[in-house]
């Protein structure tokens, strides 16, 4: 095994004094283990680490804001995040930034160690379940809204008759005449290339799904 020179940053005290017990004793160098964003910047500027252990939120700083300047520098040392929770939006950063791995908190001890060796060995870490929701949430976002082509004020206008407003209320909802809701219904129909409300209220369930 490979055994790398190590920066840990982690706010919680306790739980990075584990971390290096796991690390130590797999036989890697702790070169710096701090507990805010800013200093893990400023430990790697200064230790040349070879691998960088980065807990995903911290104070200053989180684990993607560092992940993100490390590429955006050109810099592709070996960087893996700590989680005990990952959103969506941070999952998507976090593959985009061509993370190394990714250990969830819950997972015992042996999961960091193991993900150190698979990093080690110029491969990634990272959980399949998280790989399975990146991969649909890159789909979802790669299907185009059936809406896409309305003004932000024919968008509501469309809701408002999928949802079975009738054009005096939608016209009461918008201040608007009703003849000017029919009007706007017509270029919406055609700008979508509809023909009536059923197929409207189709494309803006499809588009809010």
């Amino acid at each position: 095994m490979n055994l790398s020179r190590i920066v840990v940053a982690d706010d919680h005290a306790y739980l990075r004094a584990g971390l290096e017990t796991v690390l130590t004793s797999a036989g890697h160098e702790i070169v710096a283990s701090v507990g805010d964003g800013h200093a893990a910047e400023m430990a790697i500027a200064r230790c040349d680490p070879d691998i960088v252990v980065l807990d995903v939120r911290m104070p200053l700083k989180t684990g993607i804001d560092i992940l993100q300047a490390l590429r955006s520098a050109g810099d592709d040392r070996k960087v893996v995040l700590l989680t005990a929770t990952l959103d969506d939006a941070s999952l998507v950063a976090a593959i985009k930034a061509k993370v190394d791995a990714i250990v969830m908190k819950d997972e015992p001890a042996p999961a960091l160690q193991q993900a150190i060796v698979i990093v080690t060995q110029g491969q990634r870490s990272i959980p399949l379940t998280l790989m399975d929701r990146a991969f649909e949430l890159a789909t979802k976002s790669a299907v185009p809204d059936p809406l896409g082509t309305l003004s932000e004020r024919d968008r509501r206008i469309a809701e408002f008759a999928a949802a079975g407003l009738k054009n005096r209320q939608i016209a009461e909802q918008l201040g608007l005449s009703e003849g000017a809701i029919k009007v706007y219904l017509h270029r919406i129909f055609d700008k979508l290339g509809i023909g009536n409300r059923t197929e409207l209220a189709l494309l803006v369930t499809r588009a809010q799904s």
